[in-house]
Protein backbone atom coordinates (compact mmCIF):
# COMPACT_ATOMS: atom_id res chain seq x y z
CA UNK A 1 0.00 0.00 0.00
CA UNK A 2 1.25 3.47 -0.90
CA UNK A 3 0.63 6.07 1.83
CA UNK A 4 1.81 9.65 1.49
CA UNK A 5 0.74 12.97 2.95
CA UNK A 6 1.45 16.64 3.47
CA UNK A 7 0.38 19.16 6.08
CA UNK A 8 -1.86 21.96 4.81
CA UNK A 9 -0.63 25.48 5.67
CA UNK A 10 -3.63 26.30 7.90
CA UNK A 11 -3.71 24.35 11.18
CA UNK A 12 -1.20 21.81 9.77
CA UNK A 13 -4.03 19.47 8.80
CA UNK A 14 -2.74 16.24 7.28
CA UNK A 15 -4.01 15.49 3.78
CA UNK A 16 -3.49 11.78 3.11
CA UNK A 17 -3.21 10.20 -0.34
CA UNK A 18 -3.49 6.42 -0.44
CA UNK A 19 -3.28 3.87 -3.24
CA UNK A 20 -2.69 0.14 -3.51
CA UNK A 21 0.58 0.91 -5.30
CA UNK A 22 2.40 3.58 -7.29
CA UNK A 23 0.86 4.13 -10.73
CA UNK A 24 -2.65 3.17 -9.58
CA UNK A 25 -5.87 4.93 -8.65
CA UNK A 26 -5.94 6.64 -5.25
CA UNK A 27 -8.12 8.22 -2.61
CA UNK A 28 -7.58 11.67 -1.11
CA UNK A 29 -8.46 12.17 2.56
CA UNK A 30 -9.15 15.59 4.14
CA UNK A 31 -7.99 18.23 1.63
CA UNK A 32 -7.41 21.21 3.91
CA UNK A 33 -6.96 24.95 3.73
CA UNK A 34 -6.23 27.21 1.99
CA UNK A 35 -6.69 25.66 -1.46
CA UNK A 36 -4.29 22.69 -1.54
CA UNK A 37 -5.49 21.18 -4.81
CA UNK A 38 -2.21 22.13 -6.55
CA UNK A 39 -0.18 20.26 -3.92
CA UNK A 40 -2.41 17.22 -4.36
CA UNK A 41 -1.87 17.39 -8.11
CA UNK A 42 1.93 17.52 -7.72
CA UNK A 43 1.96 14.43 -5.48
CA UNK A 44 -0.31 12.52 -7.84
CA UNK A 45 2.00 13.37 -10.74
CA UNK A 46 5.07 12.31 -8.75
CA UNK A 47 3.57 8.87 -8.04
CA UNK A 48 1.56 8.60 -11.29
CA UNK A 49 -1.70 8.34 -9.35
CA UNK A 50 -5.27 8.89 -10.52
CA UNK A 51 -7.63 10.21 -7.81
CA UNK A 52 -11.08 8.61 -7.81
CA UNK A 53 -12.61 9.81 -4.52
CA UNK A 54 -12.24 12.31 -1.69
CA UNK A 55 -12.94 10.97 1.81
CA UNK A 56 -13.69 13.33 4.68
CA UNK A 57 -13.15 12.30 8.32
CA UNK A 58 -15.35 15.14 9.63
CA UNK A 59 -16.84 18.44 8.56
CA UNK A 60 -14.49 21.00 10.12
CA UNK A 61 -13.33 23.53 7.57
CA UNK A 62 -9.62 22.79 8.00
CA UNK A 63 -10.38 19.29 6.66
CA UNK A 64 -12.85 20.23 3.91
CA UNK A 65 -11.79 23.60 2.52
CA UNK A 66 -10.34 22.21 -0.73
CA UNK A 67 -13.04 19.62 -1.34
CA UNK A 68 -14.72 21.52 -4.19
CA UNK A 69 -11.63 22.33 -6.30
CA UNK A 70 -10.30 18.81 -5.75
CA UNK A 71 -13.54 17.04 -6.68
CA UNK A 72 -14.25 19.34 -9.60
CA UNK A 73 -10.68 19.15 -10.86
CA UNK A 74 -10.76 15.37 -11.15
CA UNK A 75 -14.51 14.89 -11.65
CA UNK A 76 -14.74 12.66 -8.58
CA UNK A 77 -17.22 12.22 -5.68
CA UNK A 78 -16.77 13.14 -2.03
CA UNK A 79 -17.74 10.88 0.87
CA UNK A 80 -18.76 12.27 4.28
CA UNK A 81 -20.91 10.99 7.14
CA UNK A 82 -24.52 12.09 6.85
CA UNK A 83 -24.37 13.81 10.27
CA UNK A 84 -21.64 16.20 9.05
CA UNK A 85 -22.78 16.74 5.47
CA UNK A 86 -24.53 20.04 6.29
CA UNK A 87 -21.16 21.42 7.41
CA UNK A 88 -20.00 21.43 3.79
CA UNK A 89 -22.32 24.38 3.14
CA UNK A 90 -22.54 25.72 6.70
CA UNK A 91 -19.14 25.12 8.34
CA UNK A 92 -19.86 27.77 10.97
CA UNK A 93 -22.31 25.41 12.68
CA UNK A 94 -19.44 23.39 14.16
CA UNK A 95 -16.96 26.18 14.88
CA UNK A 96 -16.26 28.44 17.81
CA UNK A 97 -17.80 31.89 17.75
CA UNK A 98 -14.59 33.75 16.84
CA UNK A 99 -13.72 31.49 13.90
CA UNK A 100 -17.34 31.41 12.73
CA UNK A 101 -17.50 35.21 12.77
CA UNK A 102 -14.57 35.31 10.37
CA UNK A 103 -16.62 33.38 7.80
CA UNK A 104 -19.41 35.98 7.66
CA UNK A 105 -20.27 36.77 4.07
CA UNK A 106 -18.45 33.75 2.61
CA UNK A 107 -20.60 31.24 0.73
CA UNK A 108 -19.75 27.53 0.68
CA UNK A 109 -21.13 24.91 -1.71
CA UNK A 110 -20.99 21.14 -1.99
CA UNK A 111 -18.99 19.50 -4.75
CA UNK A 112 -21.13 18.15 -7.61
CA UNK A 113 -21.27 14.60 -6.22
CA UNK A 114 -21.50 13.86 -2.48
CA UNK A 115 -22.17 10.41 -1.04
CA UNK A 116 -23.37 9.92 2.54
CA UNK A 117 -21.50 7.52 4.81
CA UNK A 118 -22.95 5.51 7.67
CA UNK A 119 -21.46 3.31 10.38
CA UNK A 120 -20.01 -0.01 9.13
CA UNK A 121 -20.20 0.96 5.46
CA UNK A 122 -17.51 -0.82 3.45
CA UNK A 123 -16.13 0.87 0.33
CA UNK A 124 -14.27 -1.30 -2.16
CA UNK A 125 -12.40 1.11 -4.39
CA UNK A 126 -8.92 1.51 -5.91
CA UNK A 127 -7.93 -2.00 -4.80
CA UNK A 128 -8.63 -1.11 -1.16
CA UNK A 129 -11.26 -2.07 1.39
CA UNK A 130 -12.32 0.89 3.49
CA UNK A 131 -14.48 0.27 6.53
CA UNK A 132 -16.28 3.28 7.96
CA UNK A 133 -16.59 3.53 11.75
CA UNK A 134 -18.85 6.29 13.03
CA UNK A 135 -16.88 7.94 15.84
CA UNK A 136 -18.73 10.97 17.26
CA UNK A 137 -17.24 13.18 19.93
CA UNK A 138 -15.11 15.70 18.06
CA UNK A 139 -18.07 16.34 15.76
CA UNK A 140 -21.39 14.54 15.51
CA UNK A 141 -20.41 12.97 12.18
CA UNK A 142 -16.74 12.15 12.76
CA UNK A 143 -15.61 8.84 11.30
CA UNK A 144 -12.59 6.54 11.29
CA UNK A 145 -11.50 4.91 8.03
CA UNK A 146 -9.98 1.44 8.50
CA UNK A 147 -8.15 0.84 5.22
CA UNK A 148 -6.66 -2.46 4.06
CA UNK A 149 -5.69 -3.93 0.72
CA UNK A 150 -8.24 -5.92 -1.23
CA UNK A 151 -7.11 -9.14 0.46
CA UNK A 152 -7.98 -7.74 3.88
CA UNK A 153 -4.36 -8.14 5.02
CA UNK A 154 -4.18 -6.62 8.52
CA UNK A 155 -0.40 -6.24 8.26
CA UNK A 156 -0.95 -3.63 5.55
CA UNK A 157 -3.87 -1.88 7.26
CA UNK A 158 -3.99 1.74 8.40
CA UNK A 159 -6.49 3.75 10.41
CA UNK A 160 -7.29 7.28 9.28
CA UNK A 161 -8.34 8.73 12.60
CA UNK A 162 -9.12 12.34 11.66
CA UNK A 163 -9.41 14.41 14.84
CA UNK A 164 -10.58 11.52 17.02
CA UNK A 165 -7.14 10.15 17.97
CA UNK A 166 -3.74 11.83 17.83
CA UNK A 167 -0.31 10.70 18.95
CA UNK A 168 -0.54 11.25 22.70
CA UNK A 169 -3.90 13.01 22.68
CA UNK A 170 -7.43 13.19 21.27
CA UNK A 171 -9.53 15.79 19.49
CA UNK A 172 -11.23 18.57 21.40
CA UNK A 173 -14.88 18.15 22.33
CA UNK A 174 -15.84 21.69 23.37
CA UNK A 175 -16.93 23.04 19.99
CA UNK A 176 -20.48 22.88 18.60
CA UNK A 177 -21.60 19.28 17.88
CA UNK A 178 -18.72 17.96 20.01
CA UNK A 179 -19.39 15.83 23.09
CA UNK A 180 -16.99 14.58 25.76
CA UNK A 181 -19.40 11.76 26.63
CA UNK A 182 -19.64 10.61 23.01
CA UNK A 183 -15.86 10.83 22.65
CA UNK A 184 -15.36 8.55 25.64
CA UNK A 185 -17.79 6.04 24.12
CA UNK A 186 -15.96 6.25 20.80
CA UNK A 187 -12.59 5.63 22.44
CA UNK A 188 -13.96 2.71 24.43
CA UNK A 189 -16.02 1.01 21.73
CA UNK A 190 -14.31 1.98 18.46
CA UNK A 191 -10.64 2.67 19.26
CA UNK A 192 -9.81 0.30 22.14
CA UNK A 193 -10.87 -2.96 20.35
CA UNK A 194 -8.61 -2.26 17.34
CA UNK A 195 -5.42 -4.36 17.00
CA UNK A 196 -2.32 -2.98 18.71
CA UNK A 197 -0.25 -3.22 15.51
CA UNK A 198 -2.61 -0.99 13.52
CA UNK A 199 -0.93 2.14 12.12
CA UNK A 200 -2.79 5.33 12.98
CA UNK A 201 -2.70 8.22 10.50
CA UNK A 202 -4.18 11.22 12.35
CA UNK A 203 -5.62 14.49 11.13
CA UNK A 204 -2.78 16.44 12.77
CA UNK A 205 0.73 15.48 13.84
CA UNK A 206 2.75 12.34 13.29
CA UNK A 207 1.55 8.79 12.88
CA UNK A 208 1.41 6.28 15.70
CA UNK A 209 -0.05 2.84 16.46
CA UNK A 210 -3.01 1.69 18.50
CA UNK A 211 -0.74 -0.29 20.83
CA UNK A 212 1.51 2.68 21.50
CA UNK A 213 -1.48 4.89 22.29
CA UNK A 214 -2.89 2.30 24.68
CA UNK A 215 0.39 2.45 26.58
CA UNK A 216 1.05 6.21 26.64
CA UNK A 217 -2.04 8.18 25.68
CA UNK A 218 -3.60 9.45 28.94
CA UNK A 219 -7.11 9.31 27.48
CA UNK A 220 -6.76 5.63 26.57
CA UNK A 221 -4.84 4.72 29.74
CA UNK A 222 -7.72 6.15 31.73
CA UNK A 223 -10.11 3.93 29.84
CA UNK A 224 -7.99 0.89 30.65
CA UNK A 225 -8.11 1.78 34.33
CA UNK A 226 -11.89 2.20 34.28
CA UNK A 227 -12.36 -1.12 32.45
CA UNK A 228 -10.39 -2.99 35.11
CA UNK A 229 -12.51 -1.78 38.03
Amino acid sequence: MLVTSFAAPAFATNCWIIASAEGNECIIVDPGMPDVSAQISHICQDYNLKPVAVLITHGHLDHTFSIVPTCEGYGIPAYIHSEDRALLTHPERALGAQFAAGLAGISFVEPPSVKDLRNNDVLSIVGLQIKVLHAPGHTRGSVLFHVSDDTGNEAESVLLSGDVLFAGSIGRTDQPTGSAQEMETTLRKKIWPLPDSLRVLPGHGGETTIGHEKRVNPFLKGLKDSRSK
